[in-house]
């Protein structure tokens, strides 16, 4: 079972991560999207767009899968995908939890 208080905007899992873990990085949940990779932008344009759209993370967006996705989401070339899988996960657990 995922927990999804420790997902992402773009779906990733900053729990394990080794910048976190050195204390290089609190995280962009934690941080509300402004963390040290975006330092130059001030917030993570996923982060801030998530937020925007009052969507836990980018698979849960009404606007799913938008234009901008693989623009924003370069590193994952499965990005559509892999956030189409989380959204139904968190669907299917939030269904069992009612």
């Amino acid at each position: 079972m995922i927990d999804f208080n420790t997902i992402t905007a773009c779906g990733e899992c900053c729990m394990g991560c080794k910048k976190k873990l050195e204390d290089i990085c609190s995280g962009c949940i934690e941080a509300d999207g402004r963390v040290p990779e975006w330092a130059g932008s001030g917030v993570c344009k996923i982060h801030a767009c998530c937020k925007e759209h009052h969507a836990k993370f980018c698979g849960l967006c009404e606007k799913f899968p938008c234009e901008k996705l693989p623009q924003m989401i370069s590193w994952n070339p499965n990005i559509v995908e892999h956030l189409k899988n989380l959204a139904t996960q968190f669907r299917s657990e939030m269904t069992r939890g009612e």
